[in-house]
């Protein structure tokens, strides 16, 4: 096994970047005078009733913009039938790690996902490593899935991020797994200080690789921690940027932050997007980093 450094490409140099104190990323130019919108998606629709029923009431309350769908889990039929019923934008949230838990789920790809499984947990480092000889496993479970997304949902995924975000797993991005022009959840946005120098290297390079095969948002976080101050940064990239917070529902204290018109008042009304919208902000290959 060798670790996977082939998707990581340098910017071009002569491409000039915003100027931005607050965060690293990499995607669009700034556009000026824009209100902040910012995109709100739930993840985990499917993996069982509460954590679907929790997302559904916030996106009937307009407080998520959107959602991505697990499949071959317990409540992932169900989940696809509401999603149709309440026109909810949906996209593929690509499961490795956790087992399948729907009772018609193919034996087999169970047992390649359980694999998969293994080794993507067997160190923190091992979703950086490329592992040849998991190379078709990774490719049966990674299609299965798309298929069976585009059969509940009744089209293909447009956009895919990762169950314990492992789509950004090395044999994912070497082997090409996702299809080209797709939107791709890029790694999580980290000012200055808040992770280690190589650690910041390795996604910042990994989210350049990404933008050269996929679209990208400028801008990743979770919901959490609800900090004053975080909160306001986030909503101040809104509004020059394309910007997307993932969040659990099934989670207390996010259900209750967005339910409670918490996240609202940082955003103002009308600032969480209705669907998983990228606004046209002059798109670039390579502009975006913020340091």
């Amino acid at each position: 096994m060798t670790l996977d450094l082939r998707s990581v490409r340098d910017t071009p140099h002569n491409v000039k970047e915003p100027d931005s104190s607050a965060c690293e990323a990499g995607g669009n130019v700034t556009v000026k005078g824009l209100g902040p919108t910012v995109i709100v998606n739930a993840d985990d629709w499917g993996l069982d009733a509460q954590t679907t029923g929790r997302s559904l009431d916030c996106v009937l309350r307009e407080v998520v913009s959107s959602v991505s769908a697990m499949v071959f889990m317990q409540d992932s039929e169900r989940a696809a039938d509401l999603a149709r019923k309440h026109a909810v934008d949906v996209g593929l949230h690509l499961n490795l790690t956790t087992p399948f838990s729907a009772r018609q789920c193919p034996s087999r790809l169970m047992e390649r996902q359980r694999a998969l499984t293994r080794f993507l947990r067997s160190h923190r480092i091992a979703p950086a490593i490329y592992h040849p000889g998991l190379a078709a496993a990774f490719e049966y479970v990674v299609s299965a899935q798309f298929e069976e997304f585009e059969r509940l949902h009744g089209a293909a995924a447009s956009r895919v991020d990762g169950h314990h975000h492992m789509h950004l797993c090395a044999n994912v991005l070497r082997q090409k797994l996702l299809p080209a022009g797709i939107i791709v959840r890029r790694n999580f946005s980290f000012g200055p200080g808040e992770k280690g120098y190589i650690n910041r290297l390795y996604r910042r390079r990994q989210d350049r690789g990404l933008a050269r095969r996929h679209r990208l948002t400028d801008f990743f976080f979770a919901l959490l921690p609800c900090a004053p101050r975080r909160m306001e940064r986030i909503f101040d990239l809104a509004s020059r940027f394309n910007v997307e917070i993932e969040t659990h529902p099934v989670n207390p204290e996010e259900y209750r932050f967005l339910v409670d018109g918490e996240l609202l008042r940082y955003a103002g009304e009308g600032a969480v997007a209705r669907g998983y919208i990228m606004r046209p902000l002059g798109r670039a290959p390579g502009v975006g980093e913020v340091l």
